[in-house]
């Protein structure tokens, strides 16, 4: 082999060596972002009250909307509930006799479409009727019975939307003894609607409020970018890139973001703690053991995400904004 081609071999061995691999390029990369990320923290824990002011408005902001999608929640529980006692109501011919009545009933109960069957004799519903009306004296005064036998159906869970309700209540009523078959669902649809109205609106007051953080971490983005306009001049100067001083913007935006998210995340729990003991006496005056749900883990990780993702894109918006406007003279 000739001298020439050994030196360049030596030369092109001693390069590869100099070269870090890739290990250690992507263990540096770490290590600056973890630098970055620690830096930034610890200028906004030089001034904490300014920080936390910052970061409170950004929760509430937050908490607004996750806590109005928390009860949003906790309403379609308690509407799946009220459904699933959505019950038919079988007022038999005045002729039909008891034991008609409780052959009916019995052939009801093997369908798969109900869930739950109910007699109520024509005797079993007076006295109901002179317990809850209060009109003992006036019921005593006629000479016969006028109410009939009554079957109360409470359909099954798998069969409770309003297609098969309606089916179900037009089998019913061309049944024999049945003189009509009732189902009132018209208030469950009113509140479905009412829901659907709610569901809306948080969804718009959500992104207002979304805008509102972008705002709020982008102003405070900005005021931070003027207060060190010296400081990245001079970084300029020496030949600093943009990525590298936009990098604890980002990672300031992070933090507000995080410690947002953190104070929603308090406010709404406690929230529904506030809430719950009301809630709970309410729901035993009905003979309900509903409770408020808290915020899930999926909600919880929405939450943080969201918050996080929110303050990253307010301060990148506010760094590209402000930072090309400065640059040494």
């Amino acid at each position: 082999m000739k001298p020439a081609s050994k030196q360049a071999k030596r030369k092109q061995d001693h390069k590869r060596q100099r070269q870090p691999g890739l290990l250690t390029r992507t263990g540096s990369y770490f290590v600056r972002h973890a630098q970055t990320l620690i830096y930034s923290l610890g200028q906004l824990l030089r001034a904490p009250f300014a920080m936390l002011m910052t970061a409170a408005v950004i929760g509430i902001a937050l908490a607004l909307p996750t806590g109005l999608h928390v009860l949003l929640k906790n309403a379609e529980l308690l509407s799946g509930e009220i459904d699933g006692a959505t019950q038919i109501s079988l007022f038999l011919k005045r002729g039909a006799s008891e034991s008609q009545a409780q052959q009916l009933a019995a052939r009801l109960r093997k369908m798969p479409e109900i869930g739950k069957v109910r007699f109520i004799s024509k005797q079993d519903a007076l006295k109901e009727f002179k317990q809850n009306a209060g009109f003992t004296e006036a019921m005593q005064a006629l000479d016969e019975n006028p109410l009939p036998h009554v079957i109360v159906i409470h359909p099954s869970t798998r069969h409770t939307s309003e297609q098969t309700m309606q089916k179900l209540l037009a089998r019913l009523q061309g049944m024999l003894h049945v003189d009509v078959a009732q189902l009132d669902e018209e208030w469950i649809k009113r509140l479905y609607t009412i829901m659907d109205f709610i569901k809306r609106g948080v969804w718009i007051l959500a992104s207002m409020l979304a805008l509102a953080v972008l705002l709020v971490v982008g102003n405070t983005i900005r005021l931070a970018i003027q207060n060190r306009r010296d400081e990245i001049v001079v970084i300029k100067l020496i030949g600093g890139t943009d990525a590298f001083i936009r990098r604890p913007f980002l990672y300031t935006g992070f933090w507000y973001g995080l410690f947002g998210a953190l104070i929603a995340f308090v406010l709404i729990t406690v929230t529904l703690f506030l809430l719950n003991e009301p809630i709970e006496r309410l729901a035993r005056l009905y003979h309900s053991d509903v409770l408020l749900s808290s915020l899930d883990a999926q909600s919880s990780l929405l939450l943080f995400v969201g918050g996080i993702l929110l303050g990253l894109a307010g301060s990148w918006l506010a760094v590209g904004r402000h930072l090309r406007d400065i640059e040494p003279r």
